[in-house]
């Protein structure tokens, strides 16, 4: 009923409007012929009112309505609203933005050949430097061993801290390989999933022309109580080591696997990119599991509705429909579209969201009725500026609001921290709280990227105010605060 009160105060404020527009008028013709009989209207029958009632009864209205737009629908159950709040209480200190200096160094002694390229009559950049493996700051971007997040031999004060950019172990003691990924919180075992691309391998250029890469060794999966203790379950879908047709063979691509639970079926599903190490089969890949844990059964691969299809994620609604969101016409725009019901295929339905605006790495949430999705731009591995986009339905149409990082410094934001989205994860038990999860590409040794994870907040201030063109709906400010080192809050329990 929410999108019916929208439409039914956006055409009163159109009648309004040109109420408003009568009114002037009328002012300017009294000035033009003092002699003129003042402007009346009919308000009912039998009565008149002036022109200035009419303007402060505008004006009233107009005062309800900012109001109005400083609250939200609690996701369309039962109508009631709330206001938005601009903190959390317990996610305050997280709000508290974290700045970050850092000078670029004179050059000294070699660069990369990487660096080099990179258009070196203009002055050397923060992005250079990131790019650079022979960089002085490479210790900025890349914490060597010394500095690893090792959560069986935690030193007391950072147990249960995130540092984004450092290396993180597992429980065994090795550096975490689920890149691209996304987290599945499974409710009969009460446990969270983690999985993503196990680069494990050592980066090279297919030809001289070609993207760093890794040959496919397969999806990682890792499990945690409190989601920052994380056991390794293994290689949960292999790659292929002999037969060269299949997509799986370990020369070709496997990138951003995803998976959801399907009731209906009782089987795990995983999507993923497919592709041809140089990138042009640009195809989607299924396989089921009976268990969060594998193995996974590789089905097939596709070109969703037909259309090419790269950087992509799944997303499952709350009345357990699910739908692909993924980077198409060369990344030119993204395609949405509901999966079937046993969630192994597309359905014919889909819809072209952000056209010409080249988005990918599409990370797609929810809160109080509203879809919210963060994207990035298409430099390859270079980091740049996340967008944030909000719709009312998840088929369209999105509106862009804008660059949701704060915190750190003016590069740090337009590079989304040097790292790139891949999955936004929300908090139970905390409104409006999520875990923005993105990787901090190394593409000289890509096994050897890092995780960004943040918090990652849902309220406050409308990104765009309330404009004259009296446009609908006014969304909530979606923020990505940087820390150095950050904690989930106390008052969170982890389990739903």
């Amino acid at each position: 009923m929410g999108w019916l009160v929208a439409i039914g105060i956006k055409r009163l404020l159109f009648v309004n409007c040109s109420i408003i527009m009568e009114l002037k008028r009328g002012e300017k013709m009294t000035m033009r012929n003092k002699y003129r009989k003042p402007t009346t209207f009919h308000c009912n029958a039998g009565s008149r009112c002036s022109p200035s009632a009419v303007v402060w009864s505008l004006v009233g209205f107009l005062l309800f309505l900012h109001l109005y737009s400083l609250v939200s629908h609690n996701g369309g159950k039962g109508g009631d609203v709330q206001l938005h709040t601009s903190h959390h209480t317990l996610f305050r200190e997280l709000e508290e933005v974290e700045e970050e200096t850092i000078q670029i160094p004179p050059p000294k002694g070699k660069r990369s050949p990487r660096a080099a390229k990179r258009r070196p009559k203009r002055s050397t950049t923060l992005i250079d430097e990131f790019l650079d493996e022979n960089s002085q700051l490479r210790h900025v971007f890349f914490p060597d061993m010394k500095t690893a997040i090792d959560p069986m031999n935690d030193s007391g004060n950072d147990s249960l801290n995130y540092f984004p950019g450092r290396i993180w172990f597992d429980t065994e003691g090795n550096p975490i390989q689920a890149h691209g990924g996304g987290i599945l919180y499974d409710e009969s075992s009460r446990t969270y999933y983690w999985y993503g691309e196990y680069k494990d391998g050592p980066t090279y250029h297919a030809h001289k022309k070609g993207a760093a890469r890794v040959d496919i060794i397969g999806v990682g999966c890792y499990s945690s109580k409190d989601l920052w203790a994380w056991k390794n379950e293994g290689i949960v879908l292999e790659a292929e080591e002999a037969n060269e047709t299949c997509d799986l063979h370990k020369s070709n691509v496997l990138e951003r696997p995803k998976v959801i639970y399907n009731e209906k079926t009782g089987k795990y599903v995983m999507w993923m990119h497919i592709d041809d190490g140089n990138y042009t089969k640009a195809a989607v890949g299924i396989a089921i599991s009976d268990y969060p844990t594998g193995p996974f059964s590789y089905l097939h691969s596709k070109r969703p509705h037909g259309f090419d299809s790269r950087d992509m994620t799944i997303f499952k609604d709350d009345d357990g429909v699910a739908y692909i969101i993924y980077s198409s016409e060369d990344n030119s725009e993204l395609h949405i579209g509901p999966l079937t019901e046993d969630y192994l295929d597309v359905t014919h339905v889909v819809r072209r969201i952000l056209i010409g605006q080249h988005r990918e790495a599409p990370a797609l949430f929810k809160y109080q009725g509203t879809y919210y999705m963060i994207t990035s731009g298409c430099t390859g591995w270079a980091p740049n500026e996340a967008l944030a986009h909000a719709a009312e339905s998840i088929m369209g149409p999105w509106e862009t609001m804008g660059n949701p990082c704060i915190g750190g410094n003016k590069m740090f934001r337009q590079t989304t921290f040097f790292a790139q989205g891949t999955y936004v994860f929300p908090l139970s038990g905390l409104p409006g709280s999520f875990i923005f999860i993105a990787d901090r590409w190394n593409p000289a040794d890509l096994r050897d990227s890092r995780y960004v994870w943040l918090p990652l907040i849902v309220g406050g201030p409308a990104d765009r105010p309330l404009d004259y063109d009296f446009g609908f709906p006014v969304w909530s400010r979606v923020s990505i605060y940087w820390h150095r080192k950050w904690r989930l809050p106390s008052g969170w329990r982890g389990l739903k």
